[in-house]
Order: structure tokens, then sequence, then C-alpha cells
């Protein structure tokens, strides 16, 4: 057999045509497989890392008080809903140690409201990136998410020292652990609905708004700042309320924290259901979404 006879190279103004296997080519910015897509986000993990961290570390720079605000704001929304609450409304009646009921609630809303605030503003507010450079966009909602959660552990060191301080003062026992396995299946329920909300909000900037008016009324609904025991007597109402995953973090918290008990099985249900779930439904959302981000709506 012969040799394989090279082509004769280029010379100015002469044209050639070339055979190219379009089969492996492939499109800037397609959309890749749903799994191949999220193996490619694993490989951003650093980045993700790195740029919660260093956010965390510079937000609120030009607040004289810094970082400290990310505690004092859930301190102070607290103490004026027990001073409208607690003391104006009554809402104190029959709950057991009413201001760390308090505490825990206002702290653990925070941690979702400041996540899917921020979490559904994570691709419209990042435009310019998206425009300049080629990633699997929801690094930038994953990378909000860890920011939050991370900037959260202080939040809950102050949360429990409160509930140490405040009378009547509790004891420390191993249950109050529990709260790593509660918030973090919380930070993946905010994961979730933050992929999903960012999907609408990158087209329309106008959902920011009722997101906005969603978690004042999500937060009135979630029992922050009174007990769903007083409705009892209507038991299909009170089975619908206690659907409310953001309810079900507070009441796991309390419970390990306040009341010295384990959380039942059946709130880790529903916080582990509503997680899991949101998590498949809104990456699915997002992704199929993924080339037109960036572009005008």
């Amino acid at each position: 057999m012969g040799k394989a006879v090279d082509p004769p190279p280029l010379r100015p103004g002469v044209a050639r045509t070339v055979e190219a296997n379009t089969r492996v080519l492939k499109r800037v910015g397609a959309r890749l497989p749903f799994f191949a897509y999220i193996a490619e986000i694993w490989k951003f993990r650093h980045f993700i890392f790195f740029d919660a961290r260093s956010r965390v570390q510079s937000a609120n720079n030009n607040d004289k008080l810094g970082s400290l605000w990310t505690v004092l704001n859930p301190i102070l929304n607290g103490l004026s809903y027990y001073l409208i609450f607690g003391l104006l409304l009554q809402t104190s009646r029959g709950v057991e140690n009413f201001i760390g009921f308090l505490i825990i609630g206002v702290f653990t809303y925070q941690l979702t409201a400041r996540s899917v605030n921020s979490g559904a503003r994570s691709i419209s507010r990042n435009t310019t990136i998206i425009r300049a450079f080629t990633f699997p966009r929801a690094t930038l909602t994953i990378a909000t998410i860890t920011r939050e959660t991370m900037a959260f552990v202080p939040v809950i060191i102050t949360m429990l020292a409160m509930v140490l301080i405040f009378p009547p003062v509790e004891n420390i026992t191993w249950m109050w652990l529990m709260i790593i396995p509660i918030y973090a299946l919380q930070a993946l329920f905010n994961l979730g609905l933050s992929l999903l909300l960012a999907r609408w909000v990158a087209f329309s900037n106008d959902f920011s708004n009722i997101i906005n008016f969603a978690m004042r009324i999500w937060m009135y609904m979630s029992g922050v700042f009174y007990s769903f025991d007083r409705y009892v007597d209507h038991p299909t109402l009170l089975a619908i309320l206690n659907l409310n995953p953001l309810h079900q973090a507070m009441t796991m918290v309390r419970d390990s924290v306040l009341y010295e008990r384990l959380p039942a099985w059946e709130s880790w249900a529903i916080l582990g259901g509503w997680a899991v779930g949101l998590l498949i439904i809104g990456g699915l959302v997002f992704w199929k979404a993924e080339e037109s981000y960036g572009h005008d709506s």
C-alpha cells in the first residue's frame, strides 16, 4: 500500500475545499445534556467557594459596622416583632419560652428570605459576566446561596447565644447539633427555589417585586411569631399550614434547641421532600433556559 500523499501547500490567491466532521463540532455556549451540565458545575466548585467567601468578607464594606449588620438585622426585626406581636397583640399566650420561640423564628426566616431574594436576582445582576464568559450559569445562583449560607453561620451563633441569655435560660444538649442537618436541608431548599425563580427574574425583573411581596406573606403564614396550636380545632387548615417547609424548619430548630426533643419524622419528611423536589424541579427549569440567559428578553 502506497504512502498517503500530503496535499500541496496553499498558495496566495488559491482556494481549497477542506472537509470537516461536523458531528464533532459544537456551538459555543450550547446547552449541555442535564447530567453533563451537573458535571460541568462540579468543575467550578472552587470558583463557587472562593467567590462566596470573598463576597462574605467584603459585604457591608460601605457601612461603618460592616458585616455586623448581618447579625443586627434579625435582632432588630425580632425586637420589633416582640413589641408588636408579643406585647401588644399578645400572640405569646400559650407559647412556652416565647422569646426563644420568636428568636428562632425570625433568624430561621431570615436565612430563606435573604437567600431567595439574592438567589432570584443572581442572573439578572450578572448579565455582563454572562455575556463575556462561557460557563454554567447555575454556578452564579449556587455561589449566591453558598454566600448567604456562609454568612448565616455567625447569625446562628448569635441566635444560640440569645437563647442562653434571655430567660428562661435553656440547657445546652446534644440535640442542639440537629440544627446542622436542619439548616443544611433548608439551604438546599433555598437553592432549589432560587434556581426556579432566577429563571423568571432573568427575563422580567417585575417578578422580583412579586417575590418581595410573596416573602412577606410567607413570613406571616409560617408561624414566626405565633404557634399553629391555635388552629387545632381546624384540622384541615392545620394540615395545610404544616406542609409549609419554612414552618417545619422553624419547628425542628425549636424542638431541638428549646424543648429538648428530637424533631418528628414527619417534619424531616416534609422539609426533605420540599428540598429534594424543588432542587430537581428548579434545576431542570433553570437548565432548560441555559442558552438564553444574558440576552435581551
